[in-house]
């Protein structure tokens, strides 16, 4: 059995006396992908850097997401070749170079109808400069008869399907991803709590120098000092601004997407992405096992904290889906989870689908930098932006020890890259007396983990009831659950089910399954599932 090193964790105690006794050149508050990316990005630079969240790292917008790393197909109609170019880039350095293990390859299909917004040789034409645009690397786009497309998709509608135009991107299991840049921000030495709310800022002579928190575990308060603080809190900046300013006008607008997650009623191999208008496409993705249909786009003005799926969402999806799904793949009787999240976008006028995913960055008065929106797709780029822009601000931290982020090696991979088929051939064939590890399990370890599923192997390998499977109809094992304690900054039932695992979306985090985590987070004893 292969080891690694795994990195020490600090337990929530010691990791509040450290972040309340130093005081750091960073503090970034908001735990999702923008702000880890930039505290990743900046520990790399040398900076000291602590990252904070409110719940759980990812477990809001982060986790929330139609799941793809992509160029962005619609955006070629509005002519933003560049843009899309810039994201194919990132895209194929995060599938190639910088999360292997984490992002898989997903051919989609665009089915052309009769009657549709748009005409097959438009669609045609289409993924072809999709494709060139991404250096032919996902192949070439091309038309496809129908009769081809249902091999991949037998749950393709046929019904007046004129042709189906194919291009390919990539996918990812988002909270996942979060989870391994989070790890490498520590590895390069940030300091990360979860469940730290902020309670109010902190200021010398004016200038935002630090932030007022209380652990939302142990109900404890502290505070840390910092020269300059950055306010990733995504649908919330505004808010952490009028911390700043009371009087800080709007700087954003949400858009909330909904989500449902689906058994599947025959396997698919390639996912649909069917116009719905001349802006808008829904998707139907194989993901995770299960078929996960999406989205919609409609400005949302509640407070983000109450964000849901409501019925019209779910009849909307539904019917959206049903344009090129088959009616026995939408039964609602197959819906095991539904999500939504929200997109922040720029504040003005205009229909939330037409506006652009820019990223919205705003000084305030006390010197403390906001930073909200972007793609899931270019959040390396988004982090190396914010640095950059950190970097010109008056009392900048940087001094010396510190690199520019133009120095900064652009492929550096996360924690566990390797080749995923490599990792599940290797769990596969090891031959610890006792243990024999299922094939769906070695792959989900393989493409969740990297190189290190062969830590959490190690677990159920010293203790054979860590390899018991969490629920039976998952592929998860009760060595995730420890993992994820020890190693992943899990500290609740729903942190472990939702995004360390997929229990959750599978529709599987039963009351039983839920309690023999919560055993295992809190043991009384020895711990044992």
């Amino acid at each position: 059995m292969t080891t690694h090193t795994t990195i020490p964790r600090l337990d929530r105690v010691e990791t509040r006396e450290q972040m309340s006794a130093a005081t750091y050149d960073l503090l970034v508050i908001g735990g999702g992908i923008l702000g880890i990316s930039t505290a990743w990005h900046a520990a790399q630079s040398g900076l000291r850097v602590a990252l904070v969240e409110a719940g759980d790292f990812a477990g809001a917008t982060s986790s929330a997401s139609s799941k793809l790393l992509h160029g962005g197909l619609r955006y070629l109609q509005t002519g933003a070749v560049k843009l899309v170019a810039e994201n194919h880039f990132e895209r194929r350095a995060l599938a190639r170079q910088v999360a292997p293990h984490l992002a898989n390859p997903l051919t989609f299909y665009l089915p052309v109808y009769k009657g549709g917004p748009h005409g097959a040789a438009k669609l045609g034409a289409g993924v072809f400069a999709y494709s060139a645009l991404s250096a032919f690397g996902d192949g070439v786009g091309h038309l496809l008869t129908p009769a081809r497309a249902t091999q991949a998709v037998p749950e393709l509608r046929t019904d007046d399907l004129k042709a189906v135009a194919v291009y390919g991107d990539d996918q990812m299991n988002d909270a996942r991803m979060a989870l391994m840049t989070v790890r490498a921000a520590v590895e390069a030495g940030a300091t990360v709590l979860n469940h730290a709310e902020i309670q109010g800022l902190r200021f010398t002579h004016g200038r935002v120098t630090g932030a007022e928190l209380k652990d939302r575990v142990a109900g404890t308060e502290f505070g840390i000092d910092a020269r300059l603080v950055l306010n990733a809190t995504g649908p919330w900046v505004d808010r952490l601004r009028r911390m700043e300013d009371p009087g800080a006008a709007p700087s954003i607008r949400l858009s909330k997407g909904a989500h449902l997650v689906l058994r599947r009623t025959a396997p698919w191999r390639a996912a649909l992405a069917t116009p719905i208008d001349k802006y808008r496409i829904t998707f139907a993705l194989p993901w995770e096992d299960m078929l996960l249909l999406g989205t919609t786009d409609e400005e949302y003005a509640g407070d983000p904290a109450d964000v849901a799926v409501t019925e019209k969402d779910t009849a909307q999806i539904l019917d959206e889906a049903a344009v090129s799904v088959r009616d026995q793949q939408l039964s609602r009787d197959l819906i095991t989870y539904a999500f939504a999240g929200l997109r922040v976008l720029p504040g003005g006028p205009g229909d939330t689908s037409q506006a652009k995913r820019e990223t919205v960055v705003t000084e305030g008065p006390g010197g403390m930098l906001s930073v909200a929106g972007g793609k899931w797709t270019t959040f390396r780029h988004i982090g190396r932006t914010v640095l950059e822009k950190l970097e010109t601000l008056p009392g900048h931290p940087m001094g010396e020890g510190y690199e520019p982020v133009s120095r900064l090696p652009r492929g550096l991979p996360l924690p566990g890259v390797a080749n995923p088929r490599a990792v599940t051939r290797s769990l596969l064939t090891d031959n610890t007396p006792g243990i024999r590890m299922a094939p769906d399990t070695a792959r989900h370890l393989a493409t969740h983990y990297g190189s290190l599923a062969f830590e959490v192997a190690c677990l159920a390998h010293r203790d054979p009831a860590l390899a018991q499977r969490i629920h039976p109809d998952a592929p998860e094992i009760m060595a995730q659950v420890v993992y994820a304690r020890d190693h992943e900054w899990a500290e609740t039932a729903d942190d472990v089910l939702r995004r360390r695992t997929t229990l959750t979306v599978r529709g599987l985090a039963t009351d039983e399954v839920r309690a023999r985590v919560e055993r295992i987070l809190r043991p009384t004893g020895p711990s044992a599932p």
